[in-house]
């Protein structure tokens, strides 16, 4: 019987550590994260998506102690990566980046290889609005020489990043209201787009206030899509004012892929709040002509759900025939 006793406590001992071993398994499973997060971006290196995020980056590893890297699958205006991150395995360790009003638009035009509501934005951190811009060796020197030379010259070539995106959007838009023909060449990201108006290949941008900035001493800006003059652009008139109801941006955040758990997002959506918030990013991006924006997970749908109607109508209005 005392033999039978000590039998069932061993047992009982043997049990006991086994539960802690699982359950401290458990909770070392359940840290998050504990390895290196990829950060995808969709468009070529040198662009607003690729600046931004080589500011959130070291943030970013500070914040989660774990390495940020930063890879790229580029293509379709950023519609591949987007794809993509729809079969990623929802671990929280690859993480996209994404714009709007791009991931609302691509699946309305067609066959995009997601669904706007598969994207499930974190965070939107930053936005940059359309600007017209021109090689400063270009003919045009103002924006009634623009007018001018597009109606002496009838499809001229108007680049920018991605297509539909929220730079075709803007000149489909603009070529619509100043019944202009105007011919959009869609680069893979504005890192491809600046190559190409720096070397004369097309005649002029429909790019962003943070491109411009970079090339204000190459380059010339015509107009800006905002409701008022930009702080930092104060000579630069708004399309508004020139009689053209043009008010255009992009916005970027980053998403994970679905079904990725709560836990996990709201880690990665706090991390992305802290970084918009640190004074160096802030004054970093500032300069270089973003407008920080601060959308938490649930604010971002809130934005997809109040754009999609706008965008959706532009698209009809602006369609070619």
């Amino acid at each position: 019987m005392e033999r039978f006793k000590k039998r069932i406590l061993s047992l009982i001992l043997v049990l006991v550590v086994l539960s802690l071993s699982l359950t401290s398994c458990t909770k070392k499973e359940a840290v998050y994260p504990s390895t290196p997060i990829t950060y995808v971006l969709c468009f070529d290196p040198g662009g607003e998506s690729d600046i931004t995020a080589r500011f959130q980056q070291p943030v970013l590893t500070k914040l989660l102690s774990v390495p940020i890297a930063i890879s790229y699958i580029t293509g379709g205006g950023g519609g591949t990566g987007w794809s993509q991150l729809t079969t990623t395995t929802p671990d929280g360790y690859t993480i996209f980046g994404t714009n709007l009003p791009h991931t609302i638009v691509q699946p309305l035009t067609g066959n995009a290889g997601y669904k706007t509501e598969q994207i499930d934005n974190i965070y939107m951190f930053e936005s940059t609005p359309c600007i017209l811009v021109v090689g400063q060796n270009s003919p045009i020197k103002t924006f009634d020489d623009f007018l001018k030379y597009a109606k002496a010259h009838p499809g001229m070539s108007i680049g920018g990043s991605g297509e539909p995106s929220s730079n075709s959007l803007a000149l489909a838009r603009f070529a619509q209201l100043s019944n202009l023909t105007l011919t959009y060449v869609s680069f893979t990201g504005s890192g491809t787009a600046i190559t190409a108006l720096l070397g004369g290949h097309v005649d002029a941008l429909m790019t962003y206030t943070s491109t411009f900035i970079q090339y204000k001493d190459k380059w010339l800006p015509l107009a800006v899509a905002t409701e008022e003059r930009l702080g930092i652009l104060p000579d630069v008139p708004t399309f508004k004012e020139l009689g053209y109801d043009l008010v255009e941006k992009a916005y970027r955040g980053v998403a994970v892929p679905p079904g990725t758990p709560e836990n996990i997002r709201k880690v990665l959506e706090q991390a992305f709040e802290k970084v918009n918030q640190d004074p160096e990013v802030i004054k970093e991006m500032e300069n270089l002509g973003f407008i920080m924006e601060n959308y938490n997970e649930a604010e971002s749908k809130a934005l997809v759900d109040q754009l999609t109607p706008y965008y959706t109508q532009l698209l009809e209005t602006t369609k070619k025939p």
